[in-house]
């Protein structure tokens, strides 16, 4: 299972070392010329400090739904024009559901996910009567400028840019949530993977209109999976030569889902699933074992299922189907 997980890893020749930049501009509209470091440890500290103002979402009054493509202006201006209109696709429940609530799935894919990627799980919602809305993640697919092959601005070796890029995430996917609720969906769940779960995690600790929780390899740190995992040795390289894991793990803590853990616990009880892979390197497991403790140890109600694949592999039968199962049976339970 490592050699397959490996030979996934290597089949894209297009993964780019960048060189190292704070970023500061990302984070802070003014400059003064300050260090760096104590820029950013006073942006993670007020971050956190109020976090709900951190992941606030705005009014927004341009929707716009085309045939099944829903845009509008996403909450975070960026560099990129392409990039400032979000955009989601919907699949509309082909039946509704006898004697229950109406019910929706914000659907957020893994990095650098293609444009068919997590369809068929859209389907399979709607197979069950439920609408699902398949988010297109910050820099990807239509969002992606044309000088880049890959999302490297989600996840990179700019320090800031990746901060605003994951807040840009979640701000957009409680955007995604609060489109549906206002389209009289009564329940509505979200489901990430990989970057999609931690992204996903996010917006839960911070907005209770998410009903259901499922989070699809799950890890702790932001930091510590681009330090440790095997899918982004070229995110580290292009750090390590300027920062120490523990600095990364610092300024990157507001993204992060370890830290919003405790929120859950003034929030009202929501079913959450955690699924993990045994043999994933990506996320590598220890990191995914740290990340389950803490939510047991705040006392918080986890159903967790593991599987015995890699992060990769779980795309792949049999797993994919078996993960494809735990997803849906317990959104058919809980949505």
């Amino acid at each position: 299972m490592r050699a397959r997980e490996i030979a996934h890893t290597k089949r894209d020749d297009n993964r780019l070392v960048r060189p190292f930049a704070w970023g500061v501009e990302f984070i802070r509209d003014h400059l003064n010329g300050a260090d760096p470091r104590a820029i950013f440890r006073e942006h993670t500290a007020q971050a956190m400090a109020r976090s709900e103002g951190f992941y606030a979402l705005p009014e927004i009054n341009d929707w716009q739904l085309t045939g099944d493509v829903l845009t509008w202006t996403s909450a975070v201006k960026t560099p990129s024009p392409e990039n400032n209109l979000a955009r989601a696709r919907l699949f509309p429940a082909r039946r509704e559901r006898k004697r229950k609530p109406r019910a929706a799935v914000v659907v957020l894919p893994q990095w650098n996910a293609q444009p068919d990627s997590h369809v068929e799980a859209c389907r399979i919602f709607n197979g069950l009567g439920m609408t699902a809305l398949r988010l297109t993640l910050p820099y990807h697919e239509e969002r992606r400028p044309p000088d880049l092959e890959r999302a490297d601005h989600l996840v990179g070796s700019n320090i800031g840019r990746t901060i605003q890029s994951m807040r840009q995430a979640v701000l957009d996917t409680r955007a995604a949530v609060r489109w549906l609720k206002d389209q009289g969906f009564e329940r509505v769940g979200i489901l990430g993977t990989s970057i999609g779960s931690c992204i996903g995690f996010l917006a839960f600790a911070h907005d209770s209109a998410i009903d259901v929780g499922v989070f699809n390899h799950v890890s702790g740190y932001v930091a510590d999976v681009v330090w440790q995992g095997i899918s982004t040795q070229h995110v580290r390289a292009g750090i390590e030569t300027d920062l120490t894991v523990d600095e990364l793990r610092e300024f990157w803590t507001p993204i992060s889902p370890v830290p919003f853990i405790q929120r859950l616990r003034d929030m009202k009880q929501r079913p959450m699933r955690f699924i993990a892979a045994r043999y994933d390197l990506t996320f590598p497991l220890e990191l995914t074992r740290q990340v389950i403790a803490e939510v047991k140890a705040h006392g918080i109600d986890l159903d967790v299922v593991w599987l015995p694949c890699g992060h990769y592999t779980t795309a792949e039968m049999p797993w994919k189907a078996i993960d494809a199962w735990k997803i849906a049976t317990f959104f058919r339970k809980h949505l």
